[in-house]
């Protein structure tokens, strides 16, 4: 969120005022007693937060318990409203856009700038594509004191705030380096009365890849907004996404996943446009305690109708998966009511259908091929 970004632009030396966080109207009218004249805005992880009506400036600390009031609690694009931020209003003379991203497609870092930017940026992309500049950093010699120089000069930053812009830069990329960031975002960096550059919002987006660096990045995350379906197969340790439909799916491996959700999203088209539920991939490790993890986050989203689990059998053969199904569902015991179709190919696979044959289990249909079990599961979900 902004409050958050702020605080790692501070820790990293980018010029910020981090504002007073509040939860509720009264704490919000303290902070404005406190700050004086201030802007209340929405904290989410969203843009357009002032569009949606989530941004209100205050002159007196009764007009920040107003806005407060009406903007906790509000949705933007889906999100609630649970706290607002408290900061002192600018005297705002130009704003300009800034930001590092990962730029995938190149496979480098990427700078977009602009001194016509500020919150109207992507209007500015569009009628003056010329005035954002792109400039591609080389992630081996990254951004240095000349790469920053240079990056100022293209952006065109005028004159006066020439020795401040680089000294922002340089400290933008550390916050984008050191957090290990995927994108660092200043919109709008702002040049205030007086000639003084300062960061006035912030959207930083952090490599969860990287979190065994980062024990201090575990504040950052939302419990209140995340899904608790999605934060209950985090605590387990699954690779989980929820989705929007009602077949669940269990597969080994992130490719085999995939193209379990393309067939199932296939098959559904002949039973009513049945969809896949989630992404659920298990790894190389199909035990019965991690095969019942995943069949419990999966059964208690009330949109799932089925389950498909769908295990080629690699270095972990099809009879450890076979048993691993089972003793998930004697796990599971009575928490198991919606069937299962389950198709088992690649290393032991014989054994591996003998064993769910034998255990006769009648959630449990097994099917030979990936299409016939793709449309079994879609059939099964519609009933």
């Amino acid at each position: 969120m902004e409050y958050q970004a702020k605080q790692l632009f501070a820790k990293h030396g980018v010029p910020v005022t981090e504002g007073i966080v509040a939860t509720t109207p009264e704490e919000a009218k303290a902070a404005a007693e406190k700050l004086g004249v201030v802007v209340v805005k929405a904290q989410v992880k969203a843009g357009g937060r002032g569009k949606a009506g989530g941004v209100k400036l205050a002159k007196t600390p009764d007009e920040a318990f107003e806005h407060a009031t009406n903007i906790i609690g509000m949705e933007i694009k889906g999100l609630t409203v649970n706290r607002v931020l408290i900061a002192p209003a600018a005297s705002i003379e130009e704003e300009y856009y800034f930001s590092f991203l990962l730029d995938r497609a190149n496979r480098q870092y990427l700078t977009i700038a602009s001194v016509e930017g500020g919150v109207e940026i992507e209007e500015v992309a569009k009628t003056n594509p010329e005035a954002v500049r792109q400039i591609a950093i080389d992630p081996g010699t990254g951004v240095d004191e000349a790469k920053a120089k240079a990056i100022v000069a293209e952006a065109k930053f005028p004159e006066a705030l020439t020795d401040q812009a680089v000294q922002t830069i340089l400290a933008l990329w550390k916050v984008f380096v050191e957090e290990d960031a995927t994108l660092v975002e200043v919109n709008p960096l702002a040049r205030l009365t007086g000639d003084v550059l300062e960061a006035l919002d912030g959207k930083v987006s952090l490599d969860e890849n990287a979190e065994f660096r980062h024990a201090d990045h575990a504040e950052f995350e939302d419990k209140a907004a995340a899904d608790p379906l999605e934060a209950k197969a985090k605590e387990k340790g699954l690779n989980y996404v929820k989705l929007d439909g009602a077949v669940g799916i269990i597969g080994n491996g992130a490719g085999l996943v995939m193209s379990t959700l393309d067939v199932v999203a296939y098959a559904g088209e002949a039973h009513g446009g049945v969809k896949p539920a989630n992404f659920l991939d298990i790894g190389g490790g199909a035990s019965a305690q991690v095969m019942a993890d995943g069949l419990d986050v999966i059964l208690n989203d009330p949109q799932v109708k089925s389950v498909f689990v769908n295990v080629f059998g690699g270095i972990t053969s099809c009879d450890a998966v076979a048993n691993g199904i089972v003793g998930a569902l004697d796990i599971l015991g009575d928490e198991a009511t919606k069937p299962l179709v389950v198709r088992l190919d690649g290393n032991n696979v014989e054994e591996g259908r003998r064993i769910l044959a034998e255990k006769n289990h009648p959630l449990v249909t097994v099917v030979a091929t990936m299409d016939g079990a793709a449309d079994k599961a879609a059939e099964l979900a519609n009933a």
